[in-house]
């Protein structure tokens, strides 16, 4: 069997979502619908643990919260009035059972579990240093090392030994943790990756977005800060800042495709700000054209933005089926070119013979883009234009997200024209820098202090990447030694 859909292999891949809750007699339960509204996070496996005032109580398993949750008989036994939960896509660490969140150890202190999304820039450094000194792994995920560092900190709370253990870590992430008296919440401290405060009734929730509030009817109190540690008990909510302020990077591909269009990010409306691209594209790049059509689902909004702006109608040319999971038979040459449309579909009776805008939210390896562009034409599109929400995707992302390496993306070996060519459309146009910036209310882009981390388009990475500098140390090493 096929274990990726042809389509999805040319996608960048979501991080992790993460969800905790605190002082709510249903937690597990609530926990359960936040990690469905964030199964777009990560779809490869799902964890809760609960505390029930006597012990902890976990279940982890790989497949979609649906999946994993749906049986009472497991509800039953994640009883207690606080819980975290974890949805997984593998950034780090195999895809293997013992790997899925959240973590959970017996500590000096007690019990400790964590969940994590992001990605730690110098886990494989730590983890060598720590197994130096007698640590025992039982996971290959970066997560761990973070529970391994607070297990041997020279700190007595833990809160302190936390904070020792965030202090020699690095990279882009958000935690949540939970003991036996409380929850905790941590935001890197440029604020790369997201994580929000709601409250519901009296209990207070940790989410990475805001549609993770909404599904359980919790009021979004604000977003966690940048550096911030939220620590949340009986007696309420405390804020620690043990990292010096600094200028925020919030990754902006939150905006451009991870997020869900419904979620607030850092006090934008993921929605407005994909139309908002969408016209800026419609601006910077008009073709003449007798319909927009987006390439489901992702690049629907900026479509809907570049439809009005460009006063061209908006189509639903390309329909998704929703029902599709895993391709359901074998990979024979033969049929291997059919597998695009076992998830979308052209609309043939409106694609004929009309001159198309296909949008999307970003080209990878460029794979995918082909298939569609091919499929629209063999549905009898006279042109077929292509435009793109994002700047070129030309560097990988180490902060998170799950991107080929720099020689498998397209934008990285090719000129626009080169990829226009490449893919088969008769004009190929990304959005600019400036025009996306302009769309999330900013002039332009600040070369001095950028606004946000943009290192997939740039590579202007803001966050040290210590273990890719040893790999690349260790090959330039090994060359040498070859010659």
């Amino acid at each position: 069997m096929m274990t990726t859909h042809p389509f999805d292999d040319d996608r960048l891949h979501e991080e992790c979502g993460v969800y905790a809750i605190y002082g709510n007699a249903d937690a597990a339960k609530h926990t359960a619908l936040g990690l469905h509204a964030l199964q777009h996070r990560g779809q490869e496996a799902s964890g809760i643990v609960s505390f029930d005032g006597e012990q902890f109580n976990a279940h982890r398993d790989n497949g979609q919260v649906g999946d994993i949750f749906a049986k009472p008989r497991v509800m039953d036994r994640l009883k207690g009035h606080a819980a975290i939960g974890h949805n997984r896509y593998s950034t780090e660490g195999d895809t293997v059972l013992r790997n899925v969140q959240p973590l959970f150890a017996d500590l000096e202190f007690g019990g400790f579990a964590l969940a994590h999304n992001g990605n730690l820039t110098n886990a494989r450094k730590l983890r060598r240093e720590l197994v130096h000194r007698g640590s025992l792994f039982q996971s290959t995920t970066d997560t761990e090392v973070v529970i391994h560092l607070m297990a041997t900190a020279p700190a007595n709370t833990v809160i302190e030994r936390l904070i020792h253990a965030l202090r020699q870590i690095e990279g882009a992430y958000s935690f949540v943790a939970m003991t036996s008296d409380q929850i905790i919440g941590v935001r890197d401290p440029l604020g790369v990756r997201p994580l929000v405060l709601g409250k519901l009734g009296d209990s207070y929730i940790l989410a990475s977005e805001t549609c993770a509030l909404d599904i359980v009817g919790a009021d979004f109190i604000r977003d966690v800060g940048a550096g911030e540690v939220v620590v949340i008990d009986d007696n309420g909510l405390r804020s620690l800042r043990p990292f010096p302020p600094c200028q925020q990077r919030f990754c902006i591909f939150e905006h451009i495709y991870f997020a869900r269009p419904d979620s607030i990010v850092e006090g934008t409306s993921v929605y407005e700000a994909r139309k908002r691209i969408g016209a800026e594209l419609a601006r910077e790049s008009h073709v003449d054209a007798d319909m927009v059509v987006p390439v489901p689902d992702s690049g629907v909004p900026a479509a809907l933005g570049y439809a009005n702006q460009a006063n061209i109608p908006f189509e639903l040319g390309i329909i998704r089926n929703h029902y599709v999971g895993r391709t359901f038979i074998e990979p024979s040459d033969s049929i291997r070119h059919l597998g695009v449309k076992l998830k979308h579909n052209a609309n043939r009776a409106y694609l004929r013979g009309k001159r198309v805008v296909l949008v999307d939210d970003s080209i990878v390896r460029g794979t995918t883009s082909a298939k569609i562009v091919n499929m629209v034409r063999q549905a009898g599109a006279a042109e077929v234009h292509m435009r793109i929400a994002a700047p070129p995707t030309r560097h990988p992302c180490f902060y998170g997200i799950d991107t080929p390496s720099e020689a498998e993306l397209l934008a990285s070996q090719y000129d626009v024209a080169g990829m226009a060519e490449r893919i088969g459309c008769d004009s190929l146009a990304f959005v600019s820098f400036d025009g996306m910036y302009r769309a999330m209310g900013e002039p332009g882009r600040n070369a001095a202090e950028p606004q946000f981390c943009d290192a997939c388009f740039t590579g202007d990475y803001p966050i040290r990447l210590v273990d890719q500098e040893d790999r690349e140390n260790c090959r330039q090493q090994l060359s040498l030694l070859a010659e």
